[in-house]
């Protein structure tokens, strides 16, 4: 199989660059800068064992590769505000032999949040959601760290729709040898529910900064309780506390220090939008169709667009200030219950 890995970022070079190493082959594709960078220079990828520059291909669309090959395995790992155009220019892609990339290759959705999937699968007969627990850096264009160890990261794996098949399993085999834990699950977007309650503090991280903070942990479990309301109200199931520690504890251990998340950098390197839409936003989204307040994740999901938008520096605002607003949002949800 060869892995095309549309969006080299943090999480998709770390991915790439690892497969790479094992002796998969793997084309990078990316924009801008960043893209530049790894043409001219190649991939500087730092993980817990050294930094070692990789010399792949890259490209900046699909024509650039002609044809697709039929054992293609396509890995969707751009920010979900960014999965829309990404899938329509792939899924439009030839593929030797007759039919799109659309129709007949496996696309695998490796991002935060669960929006990506049902996109995908709007457009893609095969799509395969991916819990991504792969902490990685990239504020650089063409360097990436991923420094987690013994693993670089744990991907839980399975197909969206729910259940395995040989291709996912295949692929699974690939990251394990690449460095990763990539256990295939027959209900991948229960840990994908799960993975999207943590990730409703990276709007909290990017606006007040990515230090250790009580008052920080305070206002996420106020999201995150707001979060799993919904979930009940909608029906949803996730993974429970026990079940990811498991999965993971003793075998992703990251070094010690402070470092922003996935909306931190996206503010840090300017990009001009964060993925909170489709993480606080998601719990918006839940709570209005189902009747439950959320207050707090409609402030996070507002400020954190507001410093995208207005292109301010991650952590510019107190936690006193964001706090005090979640405060006024709440009381109004309560006036108006």
């Amino acid at each position: 199989m060869r892995y095309i890995i549309i969006g080299a970022g943090a999480v998709g070079a770390a991915i790439g660059g690892r497969l790479a190493e094992s002796g998969q082959e793997v084309v990078l594709a990316a924009r801008g800068a960043h893209a530049e960078a790894l043409k001219s220079d190649g991939l500087r990828l730092t993980t817990a064992d050294g930094t070692r520059v990789h010399r792949l291909p890259v490209v900046t669309a699909p024509a650039e590769l002609g044809e697709l090959r039929p054992d293609d395995v396509l890995l969707l790992t751009v920010k979900t505000q960014d999965a829309i155009a990404a899938l329509d220019a792939w899924g439009d892609a030839e593929v030797a032999g007759g039919g799109t990339a659309a129709q007949r290759l496996p696309l695998l959705c490796a991002q935060n949040g669960v929006e990506s999937e049902r996109l995908a699968l709007r457009r893609f007969a095969r799509v395969y959601g991916v819990c991504v627990w792969l902490p990685s850096t990239f504020l650089e264009p063409g360097a990436v760290s991923a420094l987690c160890a013994p693993l670089t990261g744990i991907l839980h794996l399975g197909r969206a729709a729910g259940g395995a098949d040989s291709r996912i399993r295949a692929v699974a085999a690939d990251l394990a040898g690449a460095g990763f834990g990539a256990p295939v699950v027959e209900d991948v977007m229960r840990w994908k529910y799960a993975k999207l309650l943590g990730n409703l503090g990276n709007a909290i991280q990017a606006t007040t900064g990515p230090e250790p903070d009580p008052a920080k942990a305070a206002l996420l479990l106020r999201a995150v309780r707001e979060g799993k309301a919904a979930f009940e109200a909608a029906g949803i199931g996730y993974a429970t506390e026990a079940e990811q520690s498991e999965a993971r504890d003793g075998k992703v251990d990251q070094p010690a220090g402070v470092r922003g998340g996935s909306s931190w950098q996206s503010l840090a390197r300017g990009t001009g939008s964060v993925e909170a839409d489709y993480l606080n936003g998601e719990i918006s989204l839940l709570g209005r169709l189902h009747g439950v307040p959320t207050p707090v994740n409609d402030v996070l999901r507002h400020a954190a667009n507001i410093f995208a938008r207005e292109g301010l520096p991650p952590g510019a605002m107190s936690i006193a200030d964001l706090t005090a607003l979640a405060d006024e949002a709440t009381a109004r949800a309560g006036s108006q219950a």
